[in-house]
């Protein structure tokens, strides 16, 4: 085969995730989190060997959420790696849709710890083991100020932004409801739990706050069942703190638009639409591309003679506003008015077996009779449709196409009358000749109906 000297030769995949490792620890901002991260692997595994020393899960469902944190700040340096990327060919939008990815993958795997911890403590109902609490509240304490200090330490811009934009979970309207409570007694405190408190610092709380209540239990009662129904409870308040974060990470990446930006754009196209220029604004798209960027395409239709630089600077300027990444197709009205011909046409392009010509008839000849009543017509009577200077008077012979057959063989002529012999033999039906009529009014009543095609009378 060819043997090419200077290819590039080809990165695995472990070499990729290592070049750009070093690109992201390459910047001073991303040690803090490499240090932080180093502390919760070290956190964790003091973590699990005391929650097997005491057979606890509470202490292991409450360790998920120290196992999250790391979760977190992995997807803090995706972050930092995200805004030192530049687009490329291949991700021409950039690299943001990385962080909403991580951010959906962070609380679905919270959530399924959640159900593992739900299908343990269903098991323990059945048969409760006994618990030790001699390094529970120990570890306890330690998971909670290692999680309050990571969260309240570490700016992650993608959870703080999810955490904000994300509908409240259950237990954060439970405690909104006990907190203006509270504030209304004590106003000073409306700053730190209103309008809505931190759902990491909550669930933290919470949990720990579980955990002590089953610590006091186990010791005063010996009540080692309220230890899985602590674990059932801090699951649940996981699986409920997560699951909305879930949702709008989800919708984000499945390019939906976000429903409190819907009013804004409709009121940007309607108003795009008035521009001078403009006639319609159709197949328009917008969606999150990343947490805070919109972007979104349209085209625009505008007239033949209007300006398209101008018209797509207007556009631009109306929507940049509210979306950062967008796309503008312009193009001209393509509608062609149809045009009539003035030519006449020729009589070698007719045939005349597939056309009859019905020349229209003029009543000036008829010497004002009706031929139907055989009466003087009225001079007081509104002019006939085609009498002298009437509109349609010089109109062209109509073409008909004669795509019909007459079905059954009745023996009628398929021919064509002009309404002149109409008009000069009576009121006859075509086909049958000037010699017959209706016995009322016509005279030479027929004994026969005519013959058909072969000669034969017809009876």
């Amino acid at each position: 085969g060819t043997i090419h000297l200077f290819r590039k030769s080809q990165r695995s995949l472990v070499g990729k995730l290592t070049h750009e490792f070093r690109l992201v620890a390459a910047d001073r901002r991303s040690w803090k989190i490499l240090l932080f991260g180093a502390i919760n692997l070290i956190c964790i595994g003091f973590l699990l060997m005391w929650c097997s020393s005491t057979n606890s899960i509470a202490l292991t469902a409450y360790t998920y959420l120290t196992i999250f944190d790391l979760f977190s700040l992995v997807t803090c340096l995706i972050s930092y790696w995200v805004m030192m990327k530049k687009p490329s060919p291949v991700y021409s939008f950039g690299f943001e849709r990385f962080e909403v990815l991580a951010v959906f993958a962070s609380t679905v795997l919270a959530q399924l710890g959640a159900l593992f911890i739900l299908k343990e403590s269903a098991e323990r109902f059945l048969e409760q083991p006994e618990i030790h609490t001699g390094r529970l509240l120990v570890g306890t304490f330690v998971a909670l100020f290692f999680n309050l200090f990571t969260m309240l330490s570490i700016r992650n811009k993608p959870f703080a932004y999810v955490s904000e934009a994300a509908s409240t979970s259950w237990l954060q309207e439970h405690v909104a409801d006990l907190s203006r409570s509270i504030c209304g007694i004590i106003p000073g405190l409306s700053s730190i739990f209103l309008p809505r408190m931190n759902p990491f610092v909550l669930i933290d709380i919470a949990g720990a706050l579980a955990l002590c209540i089953t610590y006091m239990l186990i010791e005063i009662n010996n009540y080692f069942a309220v230890d899985t129904a602590s674990a059932v409870a801090i699951a649940l308040m996981t699986f409920g703190t997560m699951y909305p974060m879930s949702v709008y990470s989800g919708k984000v990446l499945l390019q939906t638009t976000p429903p409190h930006v819907i009013g804004q754009l409709d009121k940007l196209l309607r108003e795009v639409s008035t521009l001078d220029g403009v006639l319609e604004v159709r197949n328009e798209h917008f969606w999150t591309l990343g947490f805070g960027t919109l972007a979104g395409s349209v085209h625009v239709r505008i007239r033949r003679d209007a300006n398209e630089q101008m018209v797509l600077a207007h556009v631009t300027n109306r929507l940049y506003t509210l979306v950062s990444t967008l796309t503008v197709q312009i193009f001209k009205d393509d509608w062609i008015r149809p045009t009539l011909s003035s030519v006449p046409i020729a009589n070698n392009i007719l045939n005349l077996s597939d056309h009859h010509i019905i020349p229209m008839p003029s009543f000036k000849a008829a010497d004002n009779l009706d031929p139907v009543t055989s009466t003087p017509a009225k001079p007081s009577s509104p002019p006939p449709e085609f009498s002298f200077n009437a509109p349609g008077e010089n109109v062209s012979p109509v073409i008909l196409l004669n795509s019909q057959t007459r079905p059954y063989g009745l023996g009628f002529n398929h021919g064509s009358t002009p309404y002149s012999s109409v008009l000069n033999q009576g009121f006859g039906i075509p086909g049958m000749g000037a010699a017959q009529g209706f016995r009322t009014g016509f005279t030479n009543v027929p004994t026969r109906y005519g013959t058909n095609a072969r000669g034969h009378p017809q009876p």
